[in-house]
C-alpha cells in the first residue's frame, strides 16, 4: 500500500517568512531553500498541509534552546501583548498565507472538501491558524474579519497571558495546573468561535483553561500539538484525566514532534530516538482511541528528532510506524483521517446555529 500523505495540526512556518529567516520564492518556500518545510520537502515525505500558524512573538527573545536544554528549567512567562501591537503582525502573517495562494504554492482551505481536494490533487492544504488570541479585539471585529478570510482554528493562548486566558510556562518538571482559566472575555470568544465553526485550540492553555473550555464548548475538544504528561512531565503535555475529557468529547490530539515534550528527561536535545514519538502515540491511542490521534508536527517553529529533522523526514516515521506495527487502517487514520473526522464535526457547527444573531454577547 502506498503511504497517505499527512495533513499536520501545527507548523510556523509564517512566522519564519515573516521574520525573513525563509523567502517565499524559489529559493526559499516554492523550492528546496525553506527551513524545515518547503515544497520540495514536501513532496519528498508526502507531506499535504496542516494548519499554518499566524502567531506574534515576542519583543524580546529569550534563547529557549539552550535553557530547555537543562535537567530542570522553568521560562518565564512573557508580558501580553496588546491588541494594537499583535493586529498588523497577524495581518502581515495572513498576508503572506494569501501571497502564497496567489503563487499556486498552497490552497487556503475553509472546509474539509477543500482538504479532501487539496489531498487528491497534490495541493499543499493550508488552514489558517492563529496561536495566541492578542490580535482579537474584545469586540471580535477582527475575529469576524479574519474568519470571512479563512481562520478556521484558533488558539485562545501561546503561553503568555492574553485578556482571553491563562498559558502554560515552558516549565520541566512541572503540571499544567498552573493558575487561573478563561477570563469572561475568553468564554465569550469560546461561544462565538462555537457559532461560527472555529477549532479552539487547547494546545497552550493551563488546565483550569482546558477545563473551562471543556464546560462551555459544544464542538470536540482538540490540541493540535501536545504530548502526554505521564510520559513526559512537562507543562506543556496533557494529563490523562484531559486525554479521557477529550476521548469523551470525541475530539483528538495532533502529536507535537518537539523534542522536549517527547523526552522522559524534558531535555531540548535532536538527539532523540523515534521510539519516544513511538511511545506517545500508543499512550494517546490507548487513552483516547484510533480515532483521535493525528499529527501536530510544530515543523519550523521547534528543535525536532535528528531521525525526521524535516518534513522529508516523514518518510522514515512512516517506516518506524510500520515496524511498531502501526497497520493501513491506522496509519490511514494518523496520517490524515482522523483530522479530517474532527474537522467535519467542527466546522458544521455553524448549521445549529443558523438562527443567531451574529452578536448576541
Amino acid at each position: 500500500m502506498t503511504d497517505p500523505l499527512i495533513f499536520d495540526g501545527h507548523n510556523d512556518l509564517l512566522l519564519q517568512l515573516h521574520n525573513r529567516d525563509v523567502s517565499p520564492g524559489k529559493d526559499g518556500f516554492q523550492g528546496d531553500g525553506g527551513r524545515q518545510i518547503d515544497l520540495t520537502k514536501a513532496r519528498h515525505g508526502g507531506f499535504s498541509g496542516g494548519f499554518f500558524a499566524i502567531y506574534v512573538p515576542d519583543v524580546v527573545n529569550i534563547d529557549m534552546h539552550d535553557k530547555m536544554s537543562s535537567d530542570s528549567y522553568d521560562l518565564p512567562l512573557s508580558q501580553e501583548i496588546s491588541w494594537s501591537e499583535a493586529a498588523p503582525v497577524a495581518l502581515s502573517q495572513a498576508a503572506i498565507l494569501y501571497q502564497l495562494e496567489r503563487d499556486g504554492a498552497l490552497k487556503i482551505c475553509r472546509s474539509t472538501n477543500d482538504i479532501r481536494n487539496c489531498l487528491a490533487n497534490g495541493v499543499m492544504a493550508a488552514v489558517m491558524h492563529m496561536e495566541g488570541a492578542e490580535a482579537i479585539d474584545p469586540d471580535f471585529h477582527m475575529l469576524e474579519v479574519l474568519y470571512q478570510a479563512g481562520l478556521r482554528s484558533l488558539g485562545p493562548v501561546w503561553s503568555r497571558p492574553t485578556r482571553f486566558g491563562h498559558g502554560v510556562p515552558f516549565r520541566f518538571p512541572g503540571s499544567p495546573d498552573t493558575g487561573p482559566g478563561l477570563t469572561a472575555d475568553g468564554k465569550r470568544l469560546v461561544q462565538r468561535c462555537n457559532q461560527l465553526g472555529v477549532m479552539i485550540d487547547l494546545s497552550h492553555l493551563n488546565e483550569a483553561g482546558f477545563w473551562d473550555v471543556a464546560e462551555l464548548s459544544d464542538a470536540p475538544l482538540v490540541a493540535t500539538h501536545s504530548n502526554a504528561h505521564a510520559l513526559t512531565p512537562h507543562s506543556r503535555n496533557l494529563t490523562d484525566r484531559q486525554l479521557h475529557a477529550i476521548r469523551d468529547s470525541d475530539g483528538m490530539v495532533g502529536l507535537n514532534f518537539a523534542v522536549a515534550f517527547l523526552r522522559e528527561d524534558g531535555r531540548m536535545d535532536a538527539d532523540t530516538p523515534l521510539d519516544r514519538v513511538l511511545r506517545h502515540i500508543d499512550h494517546l491511542v490507548t487513552h483516547l482511541g484510533e480515532d483521535r490521534v493525528g499529527f501536530g508536527s510544530d515543523f519550523d517553529g521547534a528543535t525536532v528528532p535528528q531521525d525526521i529533522e524535516t518534513v522529508a523526514g516523514l518518510r522514515v516515521l512512516r517506516v518506524a510506524l510500520r515496524q511498531h506495527g502501526i497497520n493501513d487502517a491506522l496509519m490511514k487514520k494518523l496520517c490524515h483521517d482522523n483530522w479530517l473526522r474532527v474537522l467535519d464535526a467542527t466546522w458544521q457547527n455553524p448549521a445549529k446555529n443558523a438562527g443567531l444573531q451574529s452578536r448576541p454577547f
